[in-house]
């Protein structure tokens, strides 16, 4: 800002400086100028004498009229002969000067105020205000982790600094803080949950071992913190158990205010996963019944077997890793496809659908296929894709999210299928 100032005022005093130095300059009428004009005048009046003198010879012109132009004429020529004008200044010249001096930073003044950004002025302001805030938890941070070596039994601290190393992004230095204040945090229910999502985010999203552990132990803390039971729910359904899931998260959403963005994606996720959960029911009461079966009696051996038999689909559910649901919107697009193994980039069958829908069900068969293309009944296995498009375009580009499964067979079974990376 002192920057910005002291030149506004350097081009500023230019510019007056210009516009004023010639007026304030004296404009002297010397004694060689007067001189001059006096000596032009005279030798005019002495032409204008012998004209009438002339005149008067030829008898153009009587006496009495020259001897009054005469008269008039000597009359002139005194007065010209007799004034001394002294060396003067314009003062005009001056009262312009000051007008300008005055008028023009006053005129810059005001009109900055009206039409310009005064605040702009304050690199506090200008500053992105990321970048700002960036800089000021690094430097908080740093100087807490300094201080924290001389007092290691600080658990405030550790919890102090890990949740600044989380909100920096910086996970590994964020577990080993929370480790570190492991007396306050096995005491605490939030502090648990929040330590458990960290150790997620390591973990490229899953919340399976030692995440869990603590979500459990957070439940016989408080069994209806918001976080833990986000977080149970999740680690539910990771596991394939819809219905806990959906109770988890049923009663977390009576914690939320119900005209809240939030409350609607999380009901909408209850109601699939409850559907989820009783599709899986239905469709395994059959196979209860059959359990005394060779399983290989069922089991195809090739694709043309798979044709013969109906089959030729991939069934299956999709959810979000719990680390990534901060970068998703309920509406962002999820695409569903299955490909063939054999590297070919056009899908075999593919469907669409929305964030808010998670967890999402689904069931790629050839009534899913892709005009002109083969289908997935010519196929023994595939690979399964689910991908939340940042463009809502098919197409992968930086910055979506994706989970991938190989070599899934297309003999009707099902697959549970994790979003959980980031495409680069």
């Amino acid at each position: 800002m002192t920057e910005f100032i002291l030149l506004a005022a350097a081009l500023l005093v230019a510019v007056l400086l210009i516009l004023a130095i010639p007026l304030l300059r004296p404009r002297q009428r010397t004694a060689s100028d007067a001189s001059d004009r006096r000596s032009a005048n005279l030798a005019i009046l002495r032409d204008q004498l012998a004209d009438l003198e002339q005149e008067r010879s030829e008898g153009t012109l009587s006496a009495a009229d020259f001897a009054q132009a005469r008269s008039e004429l000597q009359r002139r020529l005194l007065d010209e002969t007799g004034t001394e004008e002294a060396p003067t200044a314009a003062a005009g010249g001056r009262k312009t000067a000051l007008a300008i001096l005055l008028a023009v930073p006053i005129a810059t003044a005001a009109g900055y105020a009206l039409l310009g950004e005064p605040r702009a002025l304050d690199p506090q302001l200008t500053q992105p205000a990321s970048r700002a805030g960036e800089q000021q938890v690094q430097a908080l941070v740093e100087t807490l982790a300094a201080r924290l070596k001389d007092k290691p039994d600080d658990a405030d601290g550790w919890v102090t600094l890990a949740r600044s190393y989380k909100a920096l992004g910086r996970f590994t230095e964020a577990a080993a803080a929370y480790s570190r204040a492991s007396r306050l945090v096995d005491t605490s229910a939030p502090l648990l949950a929040d330590y458990a999502e960290t150790l997620a985010q390591i973990a490229d999203g899953s919340l399976l071992g030692r995440p869990k552990e603590l979500i459990e132990k957070a439940l016989k803390l408080d069994p209806d913190e918001p976080q833990t039971l986000l977080l149970a729910g999740a680690i539910a359904s990771e596991e394939r158990r819809f219905e806990d899931a959906a109770n988890y998260w049923q009663r977390l959403l009576t914690q939320i205010d119900p005209n809240a963005e939030e409350a609607k994606t999380l009901a909408a996720a209850v109601a699939k996963a409850r559907a989820v959960a009783a599709a899986g029911a239905s469709s395994a009461a059959p196979a209860s019944s059959d359990a005394g079966k060779d399983k290989k009696a069922t089991a195809p051996h090739a694709a043309g077997q798979d044709a013969q038999a109906g089959h030729g689909s991939v069934a299956g559910d999709v959810t979000l890793a719990p680390a990534l649901a901060g970068r998703v919107k309920p509406d962002d697009v999820i695409f569903v496809f299955a490909r063939a193994e054999d590297g070919e980039r056009q899908p075999l069958a593919a469907l669409r659908g929305k964030v808010s829908e998670l967890p999402l069900h689904f069931r790629l068969d050839d009534a899913a296929a892709l005009p002109g293309g083969r289908h997935i009944s010519d196929v023994a296995s595939v690979i399964v894709e689910a991908r939340i498009a940042r463009s809502g375009r098919a197409q992968s580009s930086s910055g979506d999210l994706y989970g991938r499964l190989k070599g899934v067979r297309t003999d009707g079974g099902t697959v549970h299928l994790v979003i959980d990376q980031i495409e680069p």
